[in-house]
């Protein structure tokens, strides 16, 4: 298993090395030691998957305290630009971000600690896209910021005119308007 680091230091990828042959491919897609080992000691209590098509964007979405989630995600069919926004109060890199290929060739994870909000542009025809979560969904704890807000500025690689959004997600309030995250020490 290949880590990369991002441009945010706690987010990380993770690319499983895979075993092909004319029968076909395997690999290790997850190891509870070796994400430890990177990425600290998580309890994943939860995974989610959903289906996608072309230019829909699903975010920037986070839990508030005390229903932080951590994720790790991946792509199953497609392609995703993955997005996680460092919402840490205090935060070195408060409102900063990261963006990230992930799709079913490079078979990367990434994990998206507490304190971030999340969100995926769809870039093939249609995508498979799986996450483990670290706390439970949590109705009255969900949040989002908006998906275009000019001070974090994500280029999503789909034109505007062809993103699509759930009615949700289209009135996120700016990151100037919520509340940073405090983690429990």
């Amino acid at each position: 298993m290949q880590i990369i680091r991002t441009s945010i230091p706690d987010v990380l990828l993770f690319e499983p090395e895979v075993f092909g042959d004319e029968r076909g491919w395997f690999c290790e897609s997850f190891r509870q030691d070796i994400f430890e080992q990177h990425a600290g000691c998580h309890r994943f209590v939860q995974d989610n998957e959903s289906f996608s098509r072309y230019g829909v964007v699903r975010g920037l979405h986070y839990q508030k305290p005390p229903h932080v989630q951590g994720k790790l995600v991946r792509v199953i069919r497609g392609e995703v630009l993955d997005v996680a926004v460092d919402i840490r109060k205090g935060s070195p890199t408060f409102g900063h971000h990261t963006a990230q290929l992930l799709n079913e060739s490079n078979r990367r994870m990434m994990w998206i600690p507490p304190g971030f909000a999340h969100g995926f542009a769809v870039l093939s025809q249609t995508a498979v896209f799986s996450y483990k979560c670290t706390d439970y969904y949590a109705p009255s704890h969900d949040a989002g910021i908006r998906w275009n807000d000019p001070a974090i500025g994500i280029e999503w690689s789909v034109p505007e005119s062809e993103i699509r959004l759930s009615d949700k997600d289209l009135h996120h309030p700016m990151l100037h308007e919520i509340e940073g995250i405090v983690l429990d020490a």
